[in-house]
């Protein structure tokens, strides 16, 4: 039986670290070009790499991804970047990657070829979130600038002239105030929720089919991180407070409390949560009897590597990926 594992990277550390859930044992493993990366900076390509993007600081003239093999040890492969890269994200199978720079660019490459497809300005500020949706159609980006943007993939593909890319998003929301920290995205494609976290202390749920916002949640602190639970019943908040707040997606409206949306959270041991990204990786199947069971299961893992996630500095985890 394949032993669960979760992956994690730090903002100032010089490797990439790994544990398994079960034991809670740490792994060694082979990578140690790796430098410091950034928030949402680390990602799977597929079931045979790991990737991550390098970042020292805004100053830098280029960037670099990393890619390590998960299979065999060899060594790793370093593709550079004219501009600083900070978040990257892969489509499920692996066969594209996309890097967001600091100039508000997002870049996309076919990864079997290491062919640079298209690259096209996205966003005003930095690039802080990139995520696939589930069907790997879409793709949705967030910024400094506090813009959520959903591209089409496929189209955007298919623009001869770079230009013309940057006016192919199927929705832009703005109605945040503040720089973007995190990004999740529901089940369904084109059908899905999404969920963004700002530095103007709100998570927005907004409709991918209907392109309106749907919800906005107001929390006691900043939220630097969001972990949706499979059934898409509730999602977890990681707070600069160090709480990790369980809130509701359909909290009613008639409770007239200061947080009614807030059913619940999760006090850590430190006074800051510092960019987790909730989640860990399953390399074998997992699945639940009852949704109690799934929801329980969920809890205890958001809670546990939050709080391990900052006693140990690290600035990003790894989808969770449930079947």
């Amino acid at each position: 039986m394949e032993e669960e594992l979760v992956f994690a990277s730090s903002s100032i550390g010089s490797a990439i670290g790994c544990w398994a859930i079960e034991s809670g044992k740490e792994q060694q493993l082979p990578y140690k070009s790796c430098g410091s990366t950034p928030p949402h900076g680390l990602s799977f390509v597929g079931s045979r790499f790991l990737a991550s993007s390098q970042f020292s600081d805004h100053t830098a003239s280029f960037g670099s991804i990393i890619y390590c093999s998960l299979s065999k040890r060899q060594a790793e492969v370093k593709s550079f970047l004219g501009e600083p890269i900070k978040p990257i994200a892969a489509t499920s199978d692996g066969t594209y990657l996309v890097g967001g720079g600091i100039s508000g660019n997002i870049y996309l490459w076919e990864v079997p070829t290491g062919r640079l497809l298209q690259q096209w300005h996205a966003h005003l500020r930095p690039i802080t979130c990139l995520v696939f949706s589930d069907d790997d159609s879409l793709l949705v980006s967030a910024a400094e600038d506090g813009c959520v943007r959903v591209w089409p993939l496929l189209t955007v593909v298919g623009v001869q002239q770079r230009d013309q890319a940057s006016n192919l998003y199927l929705h832009s929301f703005a109605e945040h105030t503040l720089p973007i920290t995190d990004l999740v995205m529901g089940h369904g494609g084109g059908n899905a929720v999404i969920i963004s976290a700002s530095e103007d202390r709100s998570c927005k749920i907004w409709s991918l089919s209907k392109g309106v916002l749907l919800r906005s949640l107001v929390f006691p602190s900043i939220i630097n991180a969001l972990a949706l639970d499979s059934w898409e019943l509730v999602f977890y908040a990681g707070g600069r407070d160090g709480n990790v707040y369980t809130a509701a997606l359909n909290a009613s409206t008639l409770d007239k409390s200061d947080w009614p949306h807030i059913i619940g959270s999760f006090p850590s041991q430190r006074s800051v949560i510092s960019f987790p990204c909730i989640g860990c990786f399953f390399p074998s199947p997992v699945s639940f009897d009852s949704l109690s069971q799934r929801m329980l299961v969920q809890s205890i893992l958001a809670y546990h590597f939050v709080v391990h996630c900052f006693e140990q500095q690290c600035c990003d985890f790894l989808s969770i990926q449930w079947q």
